[in-house]
């Protein structure tokens, strides 16, 4: 199509595995039409061995740096150089730099001032920055988990060769054994933004971006990607977006001809926390109760009810939408909440 965007696809060899090819050309493609397809390294290391298999097949085109100082990743400033070079010819909308490197987060920012879509591409090791920089970020071990279990196993052999090292890990084990070992389910929790996060920002974006009949669920995965550069529904074990919001119980969809909306529930009439508001407002009349007040009641009760959660920003609006009850101003400071 003529109105497809352009990508330039920038590999960084060192910090890429050559197993993530296909899904790396998969994801740019579903996006726009590949026009550079460049990958970075020192060829005429060992290291690159593996990479050297593929080239042909995928027909990337290598660009060789020399690493001039052991230990140093030399191929950064060549990909840095030639996504500038690129940038400036004006012939591509987007970059999709694939890396688990840091350093390149600058970059990515620097391209999208320049109003270039970037896609990273990486593992779940990447850094938080380099993903914040980009528009939207992948991450290829989490994608490409499912596909790797489905595989020929290959266990039988791994587990001949890891006996002959089991007498070096124990040893190293005891060595080290005074140094605590990183708590792996928290490392775990944090490659990924926490579902408790998605969910929260779930709710602060119907809430701001909805109208009396929701919002539609391309634009509901469009605001949270921007929110979000690294969400991506297969990181969390969905291949779909309309399959993955099912899982919060605070939101309702519903088919209107070819698009599905997405709002939050409405709350049931015998819902706790209406009916102990109604029933503490009633205790306190003739008087009423201050709106103040009456929210720090309630949080005590229920520490997590937030008005989001009912689809208003601001308690007020909350409490004036509950039957029976009205907010009247003594001064405008002073709001109390009234039985009608």
């Amino acid at each position: 199509m003529a109105d497809e965007k352009k990508f330039a696809v920038l590999i960084d060899s060192d910090n890429i595995a050559p197993k993530y090819i296909s899904i790396i050309l998969n994801e740019i493609s579903n996006k726009g039409t590949i026009t550079y397809k460049r990958i970075y390294g020192d060829w005429t290391s060992t290291n690159a061995s593996s990479w050297k298999k593929v080239l042909l097949t995928n027909s990337l085109i290598p660009v060789q740096q020399y690493s001039y100082t052991q230990g140093k990743n030399a191929t950064d400033s060549a990909m840095i150089i030639d996504a500038m070079d690129i940038l400036y010819s004006g012939e591509v909308d987007g970059f999709a730099l694939c890396s688990s490197d840091s350093d390149f987060t600058r970059l990515a920012a620097r391209l999208r001032e320049a109003g270039k879509t970037v896609v990273g591409l990486g593992e779940s090791k990447t850094p938080l920055p380099f993903r914040a920089a980009c528009d939207e970020f992948k991450l290829l071990d989490r994608i490409a988990g499912d596909d790797e279990k489905e595989e020929p196993k290959k266990v039988k052999k791994k587990a001949e060769s890891s006996k002959k090292k089991s007498a070096a890990k124990a040893s190293s084990e005891k060595l080290y054994s005074h140094i605590e070992p990183a708590d792996e389910k928290e490392s775990e929790e944090m490659e990924v933004t926490p579902i408790e996060t998605i969910a929260a920002s779930l709710k602060d974006i119907i809430v701001e971006n909805t109208d009396e009949n929701g919002i539609d669920i391309s634009l509901l995965g469009n605001r949270l990607q921007k929110r979000h550069p690294d969400f991506d529904t297969r990181n969390y074990g969905y291949a779909k977006l309309s399959i993955f919001l099912k899982k919060f119980d605070f939101l309702s969809m519903e088919h209107v001809g070819t698009s599905v909306i997405v709002s939050l529930k409405a709350p049931t009439e015998d819902d706790p926390i209406e009916t102990f508001i109604v029933g503490f407002v009633r205790s306190h009349e003739p008087k009423g109760i201050s709106l103040g007040a009456l929210a720090t009641e309630v949080k005590n009760e229920f520490p997590d009810f937030t008005p989001k959660e009912y689809g208003f920003s601001k308690f007020e609006q909350f409490i004036r939408s509950i039957s029976g009850l009205e907010v009247k101003s003594t001064t405008p400071l002073n709001k109390k909440v009234h039985c009608k």
